[in-house]
């Protein structure tokens, strides 16, 4: 009785997989499917195999390809140029070194799934409840910050999980895994579940592991230090361990982040140690730098690596077939980012041999309106709504997610941006909600929110003064005026400092503090600053809503405008 009373709590998605595992799905379905008329359990175990689609776009499918490590080979690339031409697909790179094609009428759907598959383009546990894509960085085993190549490691884990029948889609909820041997990375991999961040211990270089990051949160230190032949028994035993204990009921307390929540990292330490069979390591000293990568970088073979910038992700079959070609004359490796960009690595020459549609290098963003979630067409409207000249010229990192699933870690960023739809202020398009000041290449914070709701016809004129005070601060990147300025404030008073600069037209900027401020102090220095400033009831967040409202609202066609409230000044 208690077991059926347990089924009963199971998510939905568990009780599909109770009634026939993915993997069996897949031999006794997946030839025969009928992709016009598919089920709520279809549309699951599909995810599984890379194909995803809804009940509302049911004629509009998506398939996802994932990468080892980001490297795919010019006849792959060929491959996808074909495929693109042929069936007049979208194609876009993801946030985890692979690629999207959207578009995928029903009738194409086998063809093109088994014309990927049977050529080394990997669409098992793409989506779904898997191991995800396994990400490192570009520059793996290459340039001069390289210390261990992991290309190797990740094949060895990829090829244990691929089509292993008892994990396929069978675990409690998505895996997101990094691993970098490098001591400097384009991207942070501090949002990913687990991270095998390069580390030094007793003049050995191995991987410090830190356990529980997702889109809103900062992976922690779990305090073990692996050898590189360590690696890949921590995984089989990770993967054994979240498979038997992690939970699968509320599908919204299922990621890794909630099962340290409710174990501790200690618990969960010592489940997977019972599977690893021996105790682990201490961590050992993480080695991370903060370096600014180009559009060329020299490698340690004395050649290039080319950075070819994206538009937003998006590539047409064109590029493709004029970077293959490239790579293909001067016997170079193409790689994907998890920056969305493609690197041609090996060139002899520090000439861009075409010019790269977007200055988006710096740019993370999901798949916009090409996904049935998104609330805005984010590829469409960047240049729109972003600085991208300054953004480019400071190596600024933002993070655009068009709905509140996060895929363009938004958190994980010096600048995020993620869609929203509001009637707050008026007859808008909608706007973006704003967060700033994530210090990620160390994994010490993600990004604090600055404005909850920002119209989107005044998107453009914040973000242009976020970055101006930026460079009037005279800090050499991003990450320094995080630490340095913005964590000192509250961020109900950064919100408020940034209002009253652009009510004002000025840029003024914030002064350099010893320590955090408290809130006293903070409201003597606003009135200090602003001769105009005014606080409501002396509060900080009515103060910002009514200050919000006055400069955002489109006049006559609020249903919620009201006249201005009688300001007090309290000091």
């Amino acid at each position: 009785m208690q077991e059926e009373e347990l089924q009963k709590k199971l998510n939905r998605r568990e009780r599909y997989k109770a009634r026939l595992k993915p993997y069996d799905y897949f031999v006794k379905e997946f030839d025969t499917i009928d992709f016009e008329s598919l089920g709520e359990g279809d549309r699951y175990y599909l995810q599984d195999f890379g194909i995803f689609n809804t009940n509302f776009l049911e004629d509009e499918f998506t398939i996802r390809i994932r990468s080892v490590g980001g490297r795919i080979s010019t006849k792959q690339f060929h491959l996808l140029s074909d495929i693109v031409n042929k069936y007049d697909l979208s194609l876009i790179t993801t946030a985890r070194s692979g690629f999207q094609l959207h578009d995928i009428q029903a009738e194409d759907i086998h063809e093109i799934w088994k014309q990927l598959n049977d050529n080394g383009l990997i669409t098992w546990q793409s989506f779904g409840d898997n191991i995800r894509s396994i990400v490192t960085d570009v520059y793996d085993g290459v340039n001069k910050y390289a210390h261990i190549e992991v290309y190797p490691l990740i094949q060895q884990m990829q090829e244990y999980i691929i089509k292993n029948p008892k994990y396929v889609g069978m675990l409690p909820r998505r895996v997101s895994i990094g691993i970098s041997g490098n001591a400097a990375n384009v991207n942070s991999f501090f949002a990913n579940d687990i991270y095998f961040a390069l580390a030094k211990k007793d003049e050995v270089y191995g991987f410090n592991v830190y356990m529980g990051g997702k889109n809103t949160e900062i992976a922690q230190d779990a305090n073990i230090f692996l050898l590189y032949e360590d690696v890949f028994n921590f995984f089989k035993a990770f993967v054994e361990t979240f498979y038997t204990h992690g939970s699968r009921y509320s599908r919204s307390k299922t990621r890794l982040f909630y099962m340290i929540e409710a174990l501790g990292m200690q618990k969960l330490k010592e489940l997977i140690e019972d599977v690893y069979g021996k105790k682990f390591n201490t961590s050992g000293e993480l080695q991370q730098l903060h370096v600014e990568f180009n559009e060329f970088e020299e490698l340690a073979n004395n050649t290039f690596a080319f950075c070819y910038q994206t538009d937003f992700a998006r590539l047409s079959a064109t590029e493709i077939r004029q970077i293959s070609d490239y790579a293909d004359k001067h016997n170079a490796q193409i790689r994907l980012g998890i920056d969305q960009n493609i690197y041609i690595i090996g060139v002899n020459e520090k000439v861009a041999p075409f010019a790269s549609p977007a200055l988006s290098s710096t740019i993370v963003s999901c798949a916009g309106n090409l996904c049935p979630y998104a609330v805005w067409s984010i590829k469409d409207e960047s240049a729109k709504y972003l600085p991208l000249e300054k953004i480019y010229k400071h190596r600024i990192k933002v993070g655009f997610s068009g709905c509140a699933k996060g895929c363009g870690r938004h958190r994980h960023t010096d600048i995020g941006l993620i869609g929203l739809k509001t009637n707050n202020f008026g007859d808008t398009d909608g706007g973006a909600r704003i967060f700033i000041g994530a210090e990620h290449d160390n994994g010490k914070s993600v990004a604090r929110e600055l404005f909850s709701m920002v119209p989107f016809v005044h998107l453009k004129e914040t973000i242009t003064l976020i970055v101006t005070l930026f460079e009037k601060s005279m800090y050499k990147n991003f990450q320094l005026y995080a630490h340095h300025i913005l964590h000192k404030y509250s961020k109900d008073f950064l919100s408020l400092w940034h209002l009253y600069n652009l009510k004002n037209k000025t840029s003024l900027t914030l002064p350099k503090q010893d320590n955090s401020l408290t809130c006293k102090e903070e409201k003597e220095l606003l009135f200090k600053s602003f001769t105009n400033f005014e606080l409501i009831d002396d509060d900080f967040k009515k103060s910002m809503s009514a200050l919000a409202k006055e400069l955002w609202t489109v006049a006559g066609k609020d249903p919620h405008y009201k006249p201005p409230i009688k300001r007090l000044n309290v000091r």
